[in-house]
């Protein structure tokens, strides 16, 4: 039974998550962190990382300059009928699985003192007398400061009674995602995003000369197709002969993809009950918003630094909260509201005017694609 006392403890082992616990790590905090899955293991996620976050990988120790991974420098469009759009990215990206990524970031965490529990499923977080339990598999973990980075949806959500669970299922919250690993002929320089009716799909190279093959729908469509992932593909999906195209003539490494339901884009407090809402629990990032990879890590950034404000006894636990939550908005409120809105225009007919307006208008694209980016952190 574990039943120790830490400084830092953290329920999600994903970008977000292993990004704090290193940085605490490193200085010198005793950090638990706690993963429902076994590393390595596959995750519903584009792959795509904007450069802002290369350093900050660097900084971590993982050796993204000496990988060899694809740079992305372009981006390819088509509109529900197919018919493609390019345009250049400003800042570009690299792409990188979340299998490799992930269990590099989990190997350093551990090589730098983090205490790590995979397989083991956090079943509730409470908050009490200035300090946290954190009950699982294994025992109840003490800790000074919890950070949520449990992504989605998940059973603390759900205890937590947040509000977008208990919203009724909208068009906002009723998204499901799959994504596939593939072997494809498309410049390794290029990340293409395909329309579809009530939806999009994105394909971009990764390491091993593989490509991530993710797209993003409704509910609705699945439902519509007897719950058949391969029957909505041909009868949605499909009806973008650039989709079409590549479904059946791309390789697939694994036969059957990685999914997730009930994904909700309605809005997420980034402080409950005072635990640190970061990466996707503090609010889902849609993929339209450039790079949820580089914001979910640059967020762990900013929880960091109001942490350590903490730990050194310069702030107050409240005064933290509030600085971490004005931080958060500063750095990604705009970036989301212009992420929903490109979203609103995609998977429709409405990506046609938009996407020939961008084409007509090259200074708007350009603007357009870099309110979707950061800068590097």
């Amino acid at each position: 039974m574990d039943n120790s006392i830490y400084d830092i403890g953290i329920v999600g082992g994903g970008l977000a998550g292993l990004t704090l616990a290193i940085q605490c790590a490193d200085a010198g905090y005793r950090v638990v962190l706690f993963e429902k899955e076994q590393y390595p293991f596959h995750r519903v996620c584009g792959e795509y990382i904007s450069f802002e976050s290369f350093n900050f990988l660097q900084s971590l120790g993982i050796p993204v300059s000496t990988m060899q991974l694809p740079v992305i420098k372009k981006l390819e469009i088509s509109d529900i009928k197919g018919r493609m759009y390019s345009f250049p990215l400003p800042l570009g990206g690299f792409g990188i699985s979340r299998y490799l990524l992930d269990n590099l970031l989990y190997q350093t965490a551990l090589d730098k003192g983090v205490n790590v529990f995979t397989g083991n499923k956090v079943s509730g977080i409470s908050y009490n007398n200035d300090q946290f339990l954190i009950d699982h598999a294994g025992g109840t973990a003490t800790v000074t400061v919890a950070a949520g980075a449990f992504g989605k949806r998940s059973n603390i959500d759900v205890k937590m009674n947040r509000r977008f669970i208990i919203d009724k299922p909208d068009k906002l919250n009723n998204y499901i995602g799959v994504k596939y690993h593939v072997k494809y002929h498309q410049p390794a320089d290029t990340i293409a995003l395909h329309n579809f009716d009530q939806g999009y799909c994105g394909i971009s190279k990764i390491e091993d000369d593989q490509y991530c093959l993710c797209y993003l729908t409704t509910a609705h469509h699945l439902k519509q197709s007897g719950n058949s992932i391969q029957t909505m593909q041909e009868k949605v999906l499909f009806q973008n002969p650039q989709l079409k195209k590549i479904f059946t003539t791309a390789t697939f490494v694994q036969q059957q993809p990685v999914t997730i339901s009930q994904i909700s884009f309605h809005k997420k407090q980034q402080v409950e009950q005072h635990l640190l809402m970061i990466g996707d629990t503090a609010g889902m990032i849609p993929p339209l918003c450039g790079n949820g990879m580089s914001m979910a890590m640059h967020a762990s950034k900013i929880a960091f630094g109001c942490i350590r404000q903490l730990m050194d006894g310069h702030i107050t636990r409240n005064q933290m909260e509030l600085l971490y939550e004005r931080e958060w908005k500063r750095q990604f409120e705009k970036r989301l509201w212009v992420g929903r809105t490109v979203q609103r225009m995609f998977g429709s007919t409405s990506s046609i005017l938009f996407l020939k307006t961008m084409k007509v208008l090259p200074f708007v694209a350009s603007q357009v694609i870099r309110q979707t980016h950061g800068t590097p952190f």
